[in-house]
């Protein structure tokens, strides 16, 4: 069940061009939170309705971070926002990963691309095992990787070969001869589409997080539909809401 709530932000900051940080004091929220889930940001803008999804970068007892790019002047308009300000927040909403499921304690592989790099560093802090962290950057704005460090070892690929291995999280995996039992992964759709094709050659678990547009957050619109193999519930097709059944799946349930 998500909450919906006015909330104080307490730190606000820029960590790359367009990629800021924001943390908020909110006791309900933080304390039902887990990794890979999100909330919806409301706009004090009264032309703009609809909240703006923003994935949950940390959660630290009565606080959660969120980390995101500016995309459109939703976001823009939070990036102008500081410390002592309030604002709308509902969450948390969607399925995250699951920290206890049975593959809990493998030797885990995390991959963060791009935006999808902020949801990674709570499930990375969560998993208690041993686990190779690949990030990928376009070039050599590396924002939290530093903060990975504290749970994994980290390796990173950039597109323009600025920082690390160029090319994208695969090539790193290949040219650093990684090994994992199991896979989780957030980034932009041809990345994840990769990393599932290379799990399911390498026979390995694999947990993937769907980029997609939404607009209620809660499973009512159906403007997040992705295509599964399974008949959903809801819909009665093969489709499965990224907001409600998601944005977390296990790889081998969805076509990408």
């Amino acid at each position: 069940m998500s909450n919906r709530e006015e909330v104080v932000i307490t730190k606000a900051e820029c960590l790359a061009d367009g990629v800021y940080s924001m943390v908020l004091k909110t006791e309900v929220i933080a304390g039902k939170a887990k990794p890979g889930q999100f909330v919806s940001l409301y706009s004090g803008d009264g032309s703009r309705l609809l909240p703006r999804p923003i994935s949950i970068c940390e959660i630290d007892g009565t606080y959660i971070r969120l980390v995101y790019r500016v995309a459109g002047k939703g976001t823009q308009g939070f990036s102008k926002l500081k410390a002592g300000d309030t604002i709308t927040v509902q969450g948390p909403l969607g399925n995250g990963y699951d920290v206890k499921a049975p593959y809990a304690g493998k030797k885990a592989i995390i991959f963060g691309g791009g935006i999808g790099i902020p949801p990674m560093l709570e499930l990375a802090k969560q998993l208690h095992c041993e686990k190779d962290i690949l990030l990928g950057y376009r070039d050599s704005q590396t924002f939290l990787a530093d903060e990975f460090a504290k749970y994994g070892n980290v390796t990173i690929a950039s597109e323009d070969g600025s920082v690390g291995v160029k090319g994208n999280v695969l090539d790193a995996v290949k040219q650093c001869s990684i090994t994992g039992q199991v896979i989780y992964a957030c980034g932009p759709t041809p990345m994840l589409r990769a990393i599932k094709s290379f799990a399911l050659d390498n026979d390995i678990e694999c947990f993937i997080s769907l980029e997609e547009k939404m607009a209620c957050g809660i499973g009512a619109c159906l403007a997040c539909v992705c295509q599964t193999k399974d008949i959903d519930d809801h819909s009665k097709v093969h489709n499965a809401r990224v907001c409600k059944e998601g944005p977390v799946f296990n790889a081998r349930e969805v076509e990408i």
